[in-house]
């Protein structure tokens, strides 16, 4: 069949723009400018990690507990706030009235709408006087007792209450009445609903509130820190954007630095950062008309259009002036570089362009849109760079042509008399020597590489988003604008897990959907925790769990008529009864302990979720399976949820996401660069080559990941994607260039030669210009940002090598068959292109 595509008469009539009615062109670009600029500020942002939970099950599920189970009791949404009361002996007098008086005040300003406030003060003040209700009569009974009263009243209230000791630090000592720290609760009544699912820290109410309390709490003076749940959305805003004010000077600096290397020229490092600030207008404004949010994971696509829009500037004026030094004219010297390089362009971004889209195959919607807006930003990038750039060129050069503008430097990187030039030629040299040898070598170890970086783990958690907890010393070094905040997140996160671990139990939850009235519901879900699995908690065979069964039997102990209700109703005389649940359902909510049941149950009795205690060491992974374990043995619907669940089922789909869509793009890119060689250059087998240092680079960047220990998360979860795009990047410049060298009959080490040199030469200056920049987020204070600077930088210089050391072998060996009978029916004339 004929596979004819007249390509060439396109890139005429880009040529004839571009180097015949250049100012044409910067005003349509200048005008579509001023459309995206538009679109800024249109779109808004999603901070916290709640916005990679959508659609995620076992989240879903959370939020159906959260919705019908954690709010019945209150008539409005209430959330908490932690007191953590720290220092020799917090269980001493004056550390109990210090208490106290922080809670009191805290309770008297109607700015932090306190429901209710508990803490161990409080139980020591009530076992010395129970009918000290008010906090005033507490701080009294507190001041006139003595310290043995005290230390009496701490014991007793120990060996009373189980939730007393759960609050005091793990070095408590009861005989002593002795603990170095303890924590108080604050319950707050809010207008407005919180978002409580794991990991979240969106924007909610309680900020300004917990902000105002750490004023009150300061007024009492000692060391008692207010803290929430974690880092709140306003919190996680300001941490990126205190690492967005260390790494963007840094990245701009070195950008411009080695731009200025690059370019030698100011005129040519001006048009080139213009045309990179076009992309990155282009595309936010793009996100603002079309309605995207800005979310962390939309962070990577500022670097990936900074590192190909480098790449392809770079390349545009570097092969312009090869044509210029030859003596050819303005005009001439553009049409000739546009000829090569909006092919080569467009093979990156078609390759480019599939291996982001394949980020839309996740389930989860930030991936997705991160896919979308990278694709978008690639093709914005290829215009830029491919069509307003080299027009602007021509008009500046023209300027310079017609008055008095000095030029600089005019030297194509890599030329035959430069060390780079010289450098550079070492994989040819190679491709020389041993060409088979080598490329069998290099695929037998990537095997290898790929297999050791499959073990790459996932992990999905708000602790790759807090700062450190101590900034690092360089920082103080820097001006004082530019210095970060003072985090106490991390700290106090940590003060928690070191001094109030307990080591002995979590929980886990199942939801369960159905019809909870049907005869046996109520024992079939009580079976289902039977010989639980090893990480849940067993108590006599039985897991010990918390539910509506939990709570019949506790109001049946405590009232003698339901008690025969429910006896009346059972028919083995385990507790649990077995017909006219209806009935008894109806009593227990129309009894004092309705609030309790309707934390287990909805009122239409169509829902009801189990709590199961877990060991506390028990890994996620653990934890997760065990669950699923038991809710397959419900009879209903059930589904297995809880925060550790979610936070391990929304990290399988991030780890999941990253290997389907890298499988994905792998084949589209290989389908789509055979086809664009066979379309474009007659030679399909191309395509296989330019397949090699993207396999090469992409199991480099997982075993690396691996042996570094960083896991795929919301951000490194898109880096085999990117480096696949960046992968495409380089080798396809060297590969086209080869193509069209080697198309003029020459010997093809002179045609590696001249390829490596000149196309050669741009990469290096890319690839340093995008490293450096790029890799200066390694001190991002944000971990996550670092991480993805440290990838991504890694990800540019693998791609770098395996361009310029792998690709001259393997087109080494593609030259020996291309006369093969085989190559010379795919790319025999059916499959040319008419030029």
């Amino acid at each position: 069949m004929d596979f004819e595509l007249n390509y060439q008469r396109y890139i005429d009539i880009a040529d004839h723009w571009i180097a015949d009615r250049p100012k044409q062109v910067i005003l349509v670009f200048l005008i579509l400018s001023g459309v995206f600029a538009t679109g800024l500020g249109q779109s808004g942002t999603e901070s916290g990690t709640s916005q990679f939970v959508d659609d995620v099950p076992a989240a879903d599920a959370l939020d159906e507990v959260n919705n019908n189970f954690e709010r019945i009791t209150f008539e409005g949404d209430t959330g908490t706030t932690q007191l953590i009361h720290s220092g020799q002996n917090v269980l001493s007098k004056p550390e109990l009235l210090r208490m106290l008086r922080a809670q009191h005040r805290l309770s008297k300003n109607p700015e932090i709408q306190v429901e209710s406030t508990t803490s161990v003060a409080q139980a020591v003040a009530r076992t010395i006087d129970p009918s000290a209700e008010t906090f005033e009569e507490q701080i009294r009974v507190v001041e006139t007792a003595t310290p043995s009263e005290i230390d009496q009243a701490v014991q007793t209230a120990a060996e009373r209450n189980p939730q007393f000791r759960a609050s005091l630090s793990n070095d408590f000592n009861a005989r002593s009445a002795s603990a170095s720290a303890t924590i108080g609760i604050v319950t707050h009544q809010l207008q407005t609903e919180t978002d409580s699912g794991p990991g979240s820290s969106g924007s909610s109410p309680l900020t300004s509130i917990q902000q105002q309390a750490v004023f009150v709490v300061d007024s009492v003076g000692g060391d008692i820190t207010v803290f929430g749940s974690g880092l709140t959305s306003e919190e996680l805003s300001s941490v990126i954007s205190d690492s967005l004010a260390l790494v963007v000077p840094a990245a701009v600096g070195l950008i411009l630095f080695f731009l200025i290397i690059a370019y030698r020229d100011p005129v040519d490092l001006l048009l080139g950062v213009v045309a990179l600030a076009m992309a990155i207008l282009w595309t936010f404004g793009f996100m603002g008309l079309a309605g995207i949010a800005f979310s962390q994971l939309l962070i990577a696509v500022p670097p990936l259009l900074l590192a190909v829009g480098i790449d392809f500037g770079i390349h545009a004026i570097n092969r312009y002036r090869e044509e210029r030094v030859q003596g050819y004219g303005i005009q001439e010297s553009m049409r000739t570089t546009t000829d090569q390089l909006l092919v080569a362009f467009a093979i990156v971004t078609g390759t480019t362009v599939v291996g982001f889209a394949a980020n839309m195959s996740s389930p989860l919607g930030s991936i997705q849109d991160f896919g979308i807006v990278a694709a978008i930003g690639i093709v914005f990038t290829f215009l830029i760079f491919g069509v307003f750039l080299p027009a602007s060129k021509v008009y500046a050069d023209q300027l310079c042509q017609r008055y008095p503008i000095p030029t600089f430097g005019s030297q194509p990187m890599g030329s035959e008399d430069s060390l780079l030039g010289r450098v550079l030629l070492a994989g040819v040299h190679i491709g020389r020597a041993a060409p088979k040898t080598f490329v069998i070598v290099l695929v037998l170890s990537t095997a290898w590489v790929g297999v050791y970086g499959s073990g790459v783990e996932s992990r999905f958690s708000q602790d790759d988003f807090l700062p450190p907890e101590e900034n690092p010393e360089y920082l103080e070094y820097l001006p004082a604008s530019v210095q970060p905040s003072e985090y106490t997140v991390t700290e106090t996160t940590n003060f928690l897990e070191d001094r109030f671990q307990t080591g002995e139990e979590d929980t886990t939850t199942v939801y369960i959907e159905g019809s909870l009235t049907d005869d046996g519901a109520l024992e079939s879900m009580y079976r289902a925790g039977d010989s639980p699995p090893d990480s849940f908690i067993i108590d006599d065979g039985h897991a010990r769990e918390t539910s509506i069964i939990t709570v019949i039997r506790s109001y049946a102990e405590r009232n003698p008529e339901f008690a025969a209700l429910v006896a009346q109703n059972d028919r083995n005389a385990n507790g649990i009864p077995d017909d006219n649940l209806v009935t008894i359902y109806d009593a227990l909510l129309d009894s004092p302990a309705r609030g309790q049941a309707l934390n287990y149950i909805t009122d239409d009795y169509t829902s009801a979720r189990i709590e199961y205690a877990v060991e506390a060491d028990a890994t996620q992974d653990e934890v997760t399976s065990d669950t699923r374990t038991v809710a397959d043995r419900f009879r209903f619907k059930a589904t297995a949820t809880g925060g550790v669940i979610v936070l391990k089922a929304v990290s399988d789909v991030i780890g999941e996401s990253a290997l389907i869509s890298l499988a994905l793009a792998l084949v589209g890119s290989g389908i789509f660069l055979i086809i664009a060689y066979a379309a474009l250059e007659g030679r399909p087998l191309l395509g296989v080559v330019n397949l090699l240092p993207i396999a090469i680079t992409v199991a480099g960047i997982a075993a690396t990941m691996r042996y570094l220990g960083i896991p795929f998360n919301v951000l490194t979860g898109t880096i085999l994607s990117i480096g696949l795009g960046l992968g495409t990047d380089y080798s396809a410049h060297l590969i086209h260039r080869f193509s069209e060298e080697y198309e003029r009959g020459t010997d093809v080490f002179i045609a590696l030669t001249t390829t490596v040199r000149g196309t050669g030469g741009a990469l290096t200056g890319s690839m340093l210009t995008t490293v450096s920049g790029i890799g200066v987020l390694v001190i991002a204070i944000t971990p996550v940002l670092g991480q993805f600077g440290i990838l991504t930088g890694l990800t540019i210089l693998y791609s770098y090598l395996a361009s310029i050391i792998i690709v001259p072998s393997a087109l080494v060996i593609w030259s020996q068959f291309v006369e093969s009978d085989i190559t010379r029916f795919l790319s025999g004339n059916n499959f040319r292109v008419n030029q």
